[in-house]
């Protein structure tokens, strides 16, 4: 009941007893990360999608420091929470096809704030995040958002105003001219508009 009135409207299936297939879990380290992730695949409800919230608080001072030939302790890390959830996905995947179930595949999506996220235009810095580096070979969509603060956002009578950047391989591609053999170069460049009653807008920029 709390949510945006347009939110209520938009699914007429929409309703509190749908919270209640929401699993909550807090864990403290990464070591419990690690575990609860590798123990979905005994869920008696297998989940459509894994969320994990700031992926960086379990990375970043969670480990040992130190390297392990070319790569840090937590790029190591990186690369087994990563690939840990690509298989957790693929698992889960192939459990909801086996049911039957409508909400295959399975996906999982992670925020992570790098320290270059906090400067403005972090986007278009020359320093590129290690860690950050390191996940992006596991998840097939990058989302970065920056906050536009312009006049023009003011203008537009929005609460916020923010650009979102796709990039990445999973990224769908609007162009007839693309080269197949060249998928990274793929990105999309989006505008997210949420306004004071809560109405959220995107609009593609460019084309």
């Amino acid at each position: 009941q709390s949510l945006p009135v347009f939110l209520q409207k938009s699914g007429p299936s929409l309703s509190p007893e749908s919270l209640k297939r929401i699993t909550f879990s807090y864990p403290r380290t990464l070591e419990e990360l690690l575990q609860q992730v590798a123990g979905l695949h005994e869920s008696p409800t297998p989940p459509s999608l894994i969320i994990v919230d700031r992926l960086e608080g379990f990375l970043l001072g969670s480990v040992g420091s130190g390297h392990v030939g070319l790569h840090s302790a937590e790029q190591l890390s990186a690369a087994h929470l990563s690939a840990l959830l690509c298989d957790t996905s693929a698992f889960l995947t192939q459990v909801l096809q086996q049911k039957g179930s409508t909400s295959f595949p399975c996906y999982f999506i992670a925020s992570f704030l790098s320290k270059e996220d906090t400067q403005l235009d972090s986007r278009d810095s020359s320093t590129s995040d290690p860690i950050l580096d390191v996940v992006d070979r596991y998840f097939q969509v990058r989302c970065t958002l920056d906050q536009d603060r312009s006049y023009e956002a003011a203008a537009a009578a929005a609460q916020e105003v923010w650009h979102l950047y796709l990039s990445g391989e999973g990224v769908p591609d609007t162009s007839s001219t693309k080269d197949c053999d060249d998928r990274s170069a793929v990105g999309q460049e989006w505008k997210l508009f949420i306004f004071p009653d809560g109405l959220m807008e995107f609009t593609l920029v460019g084309s």
